[in-house]
């Protein structure tokens, strides 16, 4: 499916006048976009309506050097191969200046790979995965979400503080959840050399199995559990965790699972206690958040998600780039993208010239019960900049410059 937003349907007529098309595309500047919504509306819902809002702010405010910004969107159904050919469609008959999206990180490298052979510049939105701008970096390729390496190291230093030292890990079994598990691993027995790790557990994404799952780290016996699932697999986990009391007594630490998309799902399920990553929207204090907060709530009549702020973000960032750049140029692009510094609900956030990732951060607290609904508490906004790596292990992590 492909998705128009920012053209009036008159256009739609005019498009037959090869003169008037002609002269209405040098007054646009068009940007492919390509999620799994149909795959996960949980989260790519709320992302689409992040980024039509930062369109209609930046559009209201004259556009990019007096042109609109118009995208053109494509679903990706969640698979990489339908993310690829949506790219070429994107670039090769839409013409397109840029790309941007992608929500599962094994399809982000997939888009990343085409945006490098093609290059073409690509900001990759929600991808986790550290490949995106570490071992399978490129030059065209750039990412906005704190990555599995800066949201690992923000819960490992939590996790560093328990007492526990027997600890299993529960993960989606494809590019996001093995190297969510393997870089917590690495950093937490790096902090801590007494820890053993006793179980790990990898049900198919979507797919969970989750009584056998439950009953396989209840038989490991660990003190601690590192939960990577999201979703409907988060749903069941916790169902049937909470009704064999795997989590009695036990500390969990959970990727995303603070993000409304999926600690509202939980309602009065919510386990109290876990230390997550996630965005309490309800909570942030700060004048970025509220002008995002009051412009969203306005527009939507809704309470916005993480996927919101990813959004939002994204389109933001895009739209600095192109300001700074001055062209379309691919190159220039890239250009202007490294160092830039772009303002975001969050706070100034920089895409780093080393290796593209942004410094956006993400929220660590607790989960906790208010009203029958899943909330975080005793949270803190962690700056993505503090938790990376060296730029000399950078160097080592990313082949290419």
């Amino acid at each position: 499916m492909t998705f128009r937003y920012g053209l009036p349907a008159a256009f739609a007529v005019l498009a037959a006048l090869g003169a008037t098309t002609a002269a209405r595309a040098q007054g646009e500047i068009k940007i492919g976009e390509i999620n799994s919504y149909s795959g996960l509306p949980a989260f790519t819902e709320p992302y689409r309506k992040g980024w039509q809002l930062a369109i209609d702010e930046i559009n209201a405010a004259g556009g990019v050097g007096g042109k609109k910004l118009v995208v053109v969107s494509k679903d990706d159904a969640g698979k990489p191969a339908d993310a690829v050919t949506a790219a070429n469609e994107l670039v090769s008959r839409e013409g397109v200046a840029l790309l941007t999206g992608t929500f599962f990180s094994n399809i982000g490298l997939a888009v990343a790979d085409y945006a490098k052979q093609k290059k073409v510049f690509f900001m990759a939105a929600e991808p986790l995965t550290d490949a995106m701008t570490w071992s399978n970096g490129n030059r065209y390729t750039f990412r906005l979400r704190p990555s599995n390496y800066m949201q690992a190291a923000m819960l490992a230093e939590e996790a560093a503080k328990l007492p526990a030292k027997r600890w299993a890990t529960i993960a989606p079994n494809y590019e996001y959840g093995q190297s969510a598990v393997a870089v917590f691993k690495q950093l937490l027995s790096a902090k801590r050399p007494d820890i053993e790790w006793v179980s790990e557990q990898w049900p198919p994404q979507g797919k969970i199995d989750a009584g056998a799952v439950v009953q396989a780290v209840a038989s490991a016996k660990p003190d601690a559990i590192l939960n990577v699932t999201f979703g409907p697999d988060l749903v069941k986990l916790v169902r049937e965790g909470n009704t064999r009391g795997l989590f009695k007594d036990r500390s969990v630490v959970s990727f995303l699972t603070g993000e409304p998309e999926y600690l509202d799902p939980l309602k009065e399920e919510t386990p109290e206690g876990w230390i997550v990553t996630g965005y309490p929207w309800y909570g942030i204090k700060t004048p970025e958040h509220d002008a995002f907060l009051k412009a969203y709530q306005a527009k939507f009549n809704d309470y916005p998600r993480l996927g919101s702020i990813v959004g939002y973000a994204t389109m933001k960032s895009v739209a600095a780039i192109l300001a700074k750049a001055g062209s379309t140029d691919t190159e220039k692009l890239v250009e202007a993208a490294e160092g830039i510094q772009v303002d975001s609900p969050f706070g100034r956030i920089t895409f780093r010239k080393l290796d593209h990732q942004s410094t956006l951060g993400a929220f660590v607290g607790k989960t906790g019960l208010k009203d029958g609904k899943g909330v975080m508490v005793d949270f803190g906004y962690r700056d993505g900049a503090k938790y990376l790596p060296s730029d000399d292990e950078v160097r080592k992590l990313r082949p290419e410059g």
